[in-house]
């Protein structure tokens, strides 16, 4: 039995509904849960599972269009349903945290990441200005974030997903909190990235007797942060036990089959025979932000019908190579090759035909899709501009375009992107690109913000697709049993250049680049020591050293 001076959060017969349709659904079904300070309990489950809404459930905190309707959140001793606001919002600010899924949608965009990280503490009267700024510098290169004492002077557009991230990580330990909720915290990081984020977590914990809840679809890095799991299904509990006995042997078949996702692999295909024009070439380019270079002479080609991955850290140059071949960054030198015929650099100068040929699936359908726009107005604008449909026809393409990612049109053809889960959003980004019938798709990130199992159908989704229209993939991922279940081709990039490339089943034999080497050897399994193991392997003693090499 718990100590009760340990026990910080309790949470018991929670329910929460949300209101649809004009009436309040209950969508969290009597959960109960009970947190230790220095504990951290991980919260698994699909997408709608509820994960969420329970985690922010444990700050009091409902969101538009949801509700506590019966239960009790109890923190540290007060009952957080029945706390005034007011102070609740103290709360929040200084003794409970809370880190998104999407860093990109979170940050103001006006202010300096410096600004908004000490922004809590001096409010709170924790720390002064200055010494708060001290602290976020230290914070920041707790997390490897790079020129850690130069980063926070810049503005979120300024750095990466995965640096942004880290960014927010950092600002929710500005107050040092007793209860710290991470919701997805490592999604947009890359593998190598994630273990240093992952061991500064554990060691922020430690050090600090911190308690957290870890939100996530990733079973293997759950198996490394959560003493505890707890498994949602459509806002009910199906079991909790701590994570070894979770892992060696969960009772319920639900679990079983979370265990065993990712059986999706593709055959792979290869290049056809010499002499084939590649749909996309990226011949020897170079690209620059400013006086900062941040492609040098990139080379690849991308083969009608096939997919090809590029892998590499934050920042390493994926999205700059997909901006370059789209022309919204116009190489310094070098150029982009399509169906043999150069395209010019900007994509202002390209014809209505070449910008039709080239589209992108984007990592946040949260906020790749405008939320007032309908579904119908979604995928039908591309159809519009690029075909000329109109009226009757134009609705037809829609209910096709909907039928052909599997969404039952009369169902989703009048609904806006809040209406609908993660998955179902990703679907109507594919959609919107096939609306323009390209030749070639870049797929940036699309299944990194989704549970594994909404994933392979994604992936699922993507591979019958490109079967059926001849499409050609460059999927920009970090996420390599991603690349194995779906690429043919795998560029591995580093700093700007690429440093390996090849057939996928070469480049997963060894021997390898010592950097792609480092790739696969950073991808986590699911045995809750596999993180100290690679640490120790790596000349790290602890988990504090890790957080601060």
């Amino acid at each position: 039995m718990a100590d009760d001076k340990r026990v910080l959060l309790k949470i018991q017969g929670l329910r929460i509904e949300g209101y649809s349709d004009e009436k309040w659904i209950e969508i969290v079904h009597g959960v109960d849960l009970t947190l230790n300070r220095g504990e951290v309990l991980g919260l698994i489950g699909e997408s709608g599972a509820g994960k969420s809404t329970i985690g922010l459930a444990a700050m009091g905190f409902a969101r538009d269009g949801c509700r506590i309707s019966a239960g009790s959140v109890e923190f540290d001793g007060m009952e957080l349903t029945t706390t005034a606001e007011s102070d609740r919002r103290v709360l929040r600010g200084s003794r409970i945290a809370y880190v998104a899924q999407s860093a990109a949608a979170s940050f103001n965009p006006a202010h300096k990441l410096i600004d908004q990280h000490t922004e809590a503490p001096v409010h709170y009267r924790i720390r002064k200005r200055m010494e708060s700024q001290e602290d976020a510098m230290e914070l920041y290169g707790r997390l490897r974030l790079p020129n850690p004492r130069e980063i926070g002077f810049r503005y979120p557009h300024q750095v990466s997903g995965g640096q942004l991230q880290r960014a927010m990580t950092a600002m929710a330990m500005s107050c040092r909190p007793d209860l710290i909720i991470f919701d997805e915290p490592t999604t947009a990081l890359d593998v190598t990235t994630q273990i240093e984020v992952l061991a500064a977590i554990r060691d922020i914990v430690d050090q600090f007797d911190t308690a957290a809840i870890y939100i996530t679809h990733d079973l293997a890095v759950v198996a490394q942060m959560a003493d505890t799991i707890k498994v949602l299904l459509k806002g009910d509990e199906v079991e909790e036990a701590d994570t070894v006995t979770m892992l060696d042997s969960p009772k319920e078949d639900y679990t079983k089959t979370l265990w065993a996702v990712r059986s999706f692999q593709r055959p792979q295909k290869s290049r056809p025979a010499d002499g084939a024009v590649p749909i996309v070439t990226v011949d020897n380019v170079d690209a620059a932000y400013g006086q900062t270079r941040v492609l040098e002479d990139v080379s690849f080609d991308v083969h009608a019908g096939m997919t090809v991955a590029v892998v590499g850290e934050s920042g390493s140059g994926k999205s700059t190579a997909a901006r370059c071949i789209t022309g919204l960054l116009p190489p310094t030198k070098g150029r982009i090759l399509f169906s043999g015929e150069e395209l010019p650099a900007n994509f202002r100068a390209r014809s209505k035909d070449q910008l039709r040929q080239a589209q992108m699936i984007y990592q946040m359908a949260d906020t790749a899709l405008n939320p007032k726009v309908r579904i119908s107005d979604i995928i039908g604008r591309p159809a519009e501009f690029y075909s000329g449909l109109k009226g009757a026809a134009l609705k037809t393409r829609v209910d096709e375009l909907l039928d052909l990612i599997e969404l039952e049109p009369s169902q989703f053809y009048s609904r806006f992107p809040p209406e609908l889960s993660g998955g179902q959003k990703q679907r109507i980004g594919i959609a919107r690109a096939l609306a323009a019938e390209p030749s070639f798709i870049i797929c940036d990130e699309v299944t990194s913000a989704l549970d594994q199992l909404v994933a392979e159908g994604i992936l699922r989704l993507l591979d019958r697709l490109q079967d059926e229209l001849n499409l050609a993939y460059m999927f920009i991922t970090h996420d390599l049993a991603t690349v194995r279940s779906i690429a043919d081709e795998v560029v591995v990039m580093k700093e700007g250049r690429v440093v390996e490339m090849g057939p996928k089943d070469v480049m997963f034999t060894p021997p390898h680049h010592p950097y792609t080497d480092l790739l696969l050897s950073s991808v986590p399994e699911m045995d809750p020591n596999w993180l100290n193991t690679v640490l120790e392997e790596r000349g790290v003693d602890n988990i504090g050293e890790a957080a601060r090499t």
